[in-house]
């Protein structure tokens, strides 16, 4: 039994009529009428009852329509998924990136992409959240990672990780001989954070922060990165809070110092589109959920 049998016969049992069935499956009736004998004499049962009037599926050639539309349903969709590993493997995947995901998550999944699918190109996209967000919508990056999450009917965003922000001051400062120190100190000294515009959901976790604890800090500059911000506590600019991630890249100029009070935590998330099938997203979210135990069912 080949699959153009099956074929022959699902056009026949939705036609029910030769004439059409042939027309539709581009042959002649004489060939389809002998495609569908020799497909009932391989089955070993009658399909179709066929008269001069009508055609007719017998009880049996209704069971066996059923299974034969699940049969080509599934060999449509392995063609279609081999050719998109194919394709994948010819084109680009593009992924949206924020620094922390840089450091915390390609090690781990660029090994596992370059080695199932070495021809594959990765174009990476250093965007903010909001632009990365839109950029996902258009389809013209395939999977974000940013620091906040984002759900829709099209968007799917899981969080990966959660880290704390942390305190970093000059080495020179006064502060440096304290084991921890207060937030309450924080108004006593000028701080360096980020700008609203170049990482938005850092600037609001801090803001937030300082007005929940009623905490009047002196900012006397806004940075456009992450590494600017530790390039001007080193400079003794001032103060800064910066998400825990960044303390590799701290210089011998700068300390990390412990607080009395818990500062606030900021996540980064995973976003893809719910309608897309790319075998290199699913290896992704793979590495990401054994590396980082994520739940994928909620």
């Amino acid at each position: 039994m080949e699959l153009r049998h099956l074929r022959y016969f699902v056009a026949v049992a939705e036609e029910l009529n030769f004439t059409k069935a042939a027309l539709r499956m581009h042959t002649v009736q004489p060939s389809l009428s002998q495609q569908i004998k020799d497909l009932e004499e391989e089955v070993g049962v009658q399909l179709f009852i066929r008269s001069k009037r009508k055609v007719e599926l017998t009880q049996a050639g209704d069971v066996f329509f059923k299974e034969a539309l699940i049969i080509l349903e599934h060999t449509e969709r392995a063609v279609s998924l081999a050719r998109q590993v194919a394709k994948e493997q010819q084109e680009q995947l593009n992924i949206g990136v924020v620094p922390v995901a840089e450091m915390k998550i390609f090690p781990y999944i660029i090994p596992n992409i370059r080695a199932h699918f070495p021809e594959l190109k990765i174009d990476f996209h250093s965007l903010t959240d909001d632009l990365q967000l839109n950029a996902l919508k258009k389809g013209e990056i395939d999977i974000a990672f940013t620091r906040y999450g984002f759900e829709s009917d099209d968007i799917t965003s899981i969080q990966v990780f959660q880290e704390p922000l942390t305190l970093i001051i000059p080495k020179n400062s006064a502060e440096v001989e304290h084991e921890r120190i207060s937030i309450k100190r924080f108004e006593q000294h000028d701080f360096v954070i980020c700008n609203e515009g170049s990482s938005p959901q850092l600037y609001r976790i801090i803001q937030d922060f300082f007005k929940k604890n009623k905490l009047n800090v002196p900012i006397v500059q806004h940075s456009t990165n992450i590494l600017l911000n530790v390039n001007l506590v080193g400079m003794e600019i001032g103060w800064s809070l910066v998400p825990q991630y960044v303390i590799p890249l701290l210089g011998d100029k700068i300390v990390v110092k412990k607080t009395v009070e818990p500062l606030p935590m900021i996540g980064l998330y995973v976003s893809y589109r719910k309608d897309q099938v790319n075998n290199a997203i699913e290896l992704i979210l793979e590495v990401l959920k054994k590396q980082f135990y994520l739940d994928f069912t909620g």
